[in-house]
């Protein structure tokens, strides 16, 4: 099955509904050919509205949207040559699955052989050729969507376009499913935009992942770029599972100082000298008899214990305000951006399996200041190392 790929350029696009409503404000976005790019946010972020604007189910207020090469901004979704794939199937009851996998092939009255063909392909590729003569009710969850898959995959579009496809499959067939998802990308090499909220699922399947916000995309980067470093507040509380843990902060005399604590830094890996906010992923810490023995130690009170197999999460308070990243405004000089303190901070650690660690009792961790993040208090973006600012101006 040969598909073409297509570059999807997105040029300044808005979208403002009756009362002034804008769901998405401004986006300029270039998705390459053959890309699987994930769209990532809470809800409400604009991301299934930018979607819909791509299909043309939704009408730009304003920018243009282009696909290999051609500008549809004002085409219909017939016109534009995409095919979307649902969170609800929206598979036909009455027909079997070879129907309804044909069926958008049939409107277009493509040949009887060739939709045969084509249909024989994607049932072989999704492993459904066992089940071409089901309905859908005779289907579990995943074979269904797998059908919805195959429907939009039989169509040999540009581009596919998924808004939330397994939102409503259980934990482990979503797992399964993106699995199959990545390998079914690899082996077709569509254009292919994806939509959801959750950011694990956007983490394993994206080749970039774009972070929306307020109809804004915060950023848009690889998954390993925005966990390593993510551009503001928002990004970093937003990435990663445990969330990283942001707490008011100064820098001073080669220290980062929160709560009781003062933790020696090394020299030129962090900002200058002043109030920050300082992130901290659960991966930075470790049980002081696990880690490196160069490593700085602190002493916490452990309030909780979470054991996962695999890795344990330790839970304890910091006597240092809690940041609450939902309040930050990225851009500087924004009259709303203030950070909601709350007086102690629960930070997430994960530790090592074989940890000693009980709730209640005290435990002494080691921390790795070199995978420490810094944010400017004000705006919210991420703040550079000395060194790395001294090298941009040069």
């Amino acid at each position: 099955m040969i598909l073409r790929v297509a570059e999807i350029v997105l040029d300044n696009v808005s979208k403002v509904f009756s009362g002034g409503v804008v769901a998405v404000d401004g986006v300029s976005l270039t998705i390459a050919g053959g890309e699987f790019l994930v769209l990532v946010g809470p809800s409400g972020c604009g991301k299934s509205t930018l979607l819909r604007m791509i299909a043309g189910l939704e009408e730009a207020t304003a920018g243009t949207i282009s696909i290999g090469e051609q500008d549809v901004t004002e085409l219909p979704p017939r016109g534009r040559d995409i095919a979307m794939v649902f969170q609800s199937y929206a598979l036909y009851p009455h027909m079997t699955v070879r129907q309804n996998l044909g069926y958008g092939l049939k409107v277009r009255k493509t040949p009887k052989r060739e939709i045969a063909e084509r249909v024989d392909r994607a049932a072989q590729l999704l492993g459904l050729d066992q089940l071409l003569d089901r309905k859908p009710a005779a289907l579990s969850g995943g074979q269904r969507q797998r059908v919805a898959m195959g429907r939009a995959i039989v169509r040999e579009p540009k581009a596919f376009l998924m808004d939330e496809p397994l939102s409503n499959l259980d934990a482990k067939l979503r797992v399964s499913m993106r699995a199959q998802l990545a390998a079914l990308h690899s082996r077709l090499a569509t254009t292919t935009i994806y939509v959801t909220h959750d950011q694990i699922e956007a983490m394993t399947l994206g080749q970039r992942v774009a972070v929306m916000r307020d109809g804004r995309i915060q950023q848009a980067d690889t998954p390993q770029e925005l966990y390593a470093r993510p551009a503001n507040l928002f990004v970093a509380a937003f990435i990663g599972s445990p969330a990283m843990n942001l707490v008011e902060a100064e820098i001073a005399g080669g220290q980062l100082r929160f709560g009781d604590y003062a933790i020696p830094l090394a020299g030129g890996s962090t900002p200058p000298d002043g109030q920050v906010i300082a992130g901290l992923r659960p991966e930075a810490f470790e049980d002081a008899a696990f880690a490196e023995p160069d490593l700085p130690r602190i002493d916490v009170k452990v309030e909780v214990v979470e054991e996962l197999g695999a890795d344990t999460h330790v839970l304890f308070t910091v006597a240092a305000p809690r940041v609450e990243a939902s309040e930050v405004r990225e851009a500087a000089g924004d009259e709303d951006a203030a950070l909601t303190a709350v007086d102690g901070s629960l930070f997430t650690a994960r530790v090592d399996p074989g940890t000693s660690a009980r709730p209640g009792a005290p435990l002494r961790l080691a921390v790795d200041p070199s995978r420490f993040h810094y944010f400017d208090r004000e705006t919210g973006l991420r703040l550079e190392p000395a060194r790395e600012l001294a090298t941009v101006a040069t």
